[in-house]
C-alpha cells in the first residue's frame, strides 16, 4: 500500500498527534513547520511557553519536544510513510529541536514504525496522565518488560525501583515540592499555569487530589499547604480536590540516559512517550514525577551514580485506576507556520 499525498487533512491529523503529547505546566512549548520541498515537518521550540523559573535549562522543554516527535513518528508511520528523523540538524538554529521527512516507505501495508508489533496512533488520544489513586495491583511482568524494551529502542534504560530505593526518590521527590513552594518565583509560575479557559496549562478539574498520608508527592499547582496538626496535607483549603488515600506501595519507574546532552533529552522525551503510549494500550496507567528534576542538586541526588549509572530524565509512576482527565490542546493551525496544502487537492509529495 502506497501512502497518499500529504494534504491538508493529513496534515491535521499528524500535527494534531504532536501536541497531543505530555508537556510540564501543558505548556505545549512547540510549533511545527512544513518544507514542502523535501516533505519535511520542522519541530522547533517555542520558549515563550517555556518555563523560566522551573525549567531555565530548557530540559524539560526538550523532553516535550522528545515525546512529540515521537507522536510524530507513529502518526507519520500510520498514514504509510517512513518516519527519517534528525535530532538538531542546524547547528545555526537552535530552536530547531528536529526533522521529520516523510519518506516512501520500503514496508508493505501501512500503521507500521519502529515498534513492529502494533500500531499506537489510535493510543496517542487515549493517552492522559493521572494524578489519581491507583490500586495496589502490581503489573505483569510481561507489561513491565514491554515497558523496558521500549525504551531500550529509544536508546534510554527504563527500571522499576526496589521499594528502598522508592522510598528514597519519593523523599527527595517531596524535598522538591517543599523548596519549590517557598520559591515565590517558581511558585507564581505554576500556579500561572492553572487555568480555566484557553488551550493552555491544566484546568482545576485536572489537578488531582494530594495523598491524605503524605506518603506520596504528588505535584500541587496551587501551593504547598503544609501539614496539619497530625503531619499530613492539609486537604481543605481554597476549593482544592479532597486528599485522597493513594497506593501504600507506588511502582515508581527511572528512566535514563547515559549521557545528559541536548540530543539525549530528545531521545528521553521520545522514549518516554513509547514507554506512556504502550502503557495505555495495556491500560496501564501514568504520572509522571518532575519535580526533584527541576533542582540540580536533587536530580544528581536521583541519580545516586552508586545505585543508578545515568542521568536520570524522568521518574513515572505507573499503576491501574481513574485513566485520568484530559488537558486542552491548542488547534494544529495555531503550532502551524509558513505555507501549507490549503485544499484537499492541494497535495505535496
Amino acid at each position: 500500500m502506497q501512502p497518499a499525498a500529504l494534504d491538508a487533512a493529513i496534515l491535521e491529523k499528524l500535527i494534531s498527534a504532536a501536541v497531543a503529547a505530555p508537556s510540564m505546566h501543558n505548556t505545549q512549548p512547540w510549533r511545527y513547520r512544513l518544507n514542502p520541498d523535501t516533505v519535511t515537518l520542522e519541530v522547533r521550540a517555542a520558549p515563550e511557553r517555556g518555563l523560566r523559573f522551573t525549567d531555565p535549562m530548557g530540559r524539560g522543554l526538550s523532553v516535550s519536544a522528545g515525546a512529540a516527535v515521537f507522536n510524530l513518528r507513529v502518526a507519520v508511520a500510520h498514514f504509510g510513510w517512513d518516519p527519517v528523523v534528525r535530532l538538531l540538524p542546524c547547528r545555526s538554529q537552535p530552536d530547531l529541536l528536529a526533522t521529520v521527512r516523510l519518506a516512501a516507505s520500503p514496508r508493505d501495508g501501512a500503521g507500521r514504525h519502529d515498534d513492529p508489533h502494533q500500531d499506537l496512533y489510535d493510543v496517542i488520544w487515549r493517552r492522559h496522565s493521572s494524578r489519581s489513586p491507583f490500586s495496589g495491583r502490581r503489573l505483569p511482568p510481561r507489561v513491565l518488560g514491554e515497558l523496558a524494551e521500549a525504551a531500550r529502542a529509544g536508546g534510554t534504560t527504563l527500571r522499576v525501583a526496589d521499594p528502598e530505593e522508592t522510598a528514597r526518590l519519593l523523599r527527595l521527590t517531596m524535598e522538591a515540592e517543599r523548596r519549590a513552594h517557598e520559591d515565590p518565583r517558581r511558585l507564581a509560575e505554576s500556579r500561572d499555569w492553572v487555568r480555566d479557559t484557553g488551550p493552555y496549562g491544566i484546568p482545576p478539574a485536572a489537578l488531582g487530589p494530594r495523598d491524605a498520608t503524605g506518603r506520596l508527592p504528588m505535584r500541587d499547582y496551587l501551593g504547598y499547604p503544609g501539614a496539619g496538626p497530625d503531619g499530613h496535607w492539609d486537604s481543605h483549603q481554597d476549593g482544592r480536590p479532597p486528599a485522597a488515600v493513594f497506593e501504600s506501595r507506588p511502582i515508581i519507574a527511572v528512566l535514563t540516559t547515559d549521557q545528559d546532552r541536548r540530543t539525549d533529552w530528545l531521545r528521553a522525551g521520545q522514549a518516554l512517550e513509547h514507554v506512556l503510549l504502550l502503557a495505555t494500550s495495556h491500560t496501564v496507567r501514568a504520572s509522571l514525577l518532575h519535580q526533584a528534576l527541576e533542582w540540580s542538586d536533587l536530580r544528581w541526588s536521583l541519580s545516586d551514580g552508586h545505585r543508578t549509572p545515568g542521568h536520570v530524565q524522568m521518574l513515572i509512576r505507573l499503576g491501574y485506576g481513574p485513566s485520568g482527565a484530559a488537558t486542552p490542546r491548542t488547534g494544529a493551525a495555531d503550532v502551524l507556520e509558513g505555507e501549507t496544502p490549503t485544499r484537499a487537492d492541494d497535495r505535496v509529495g
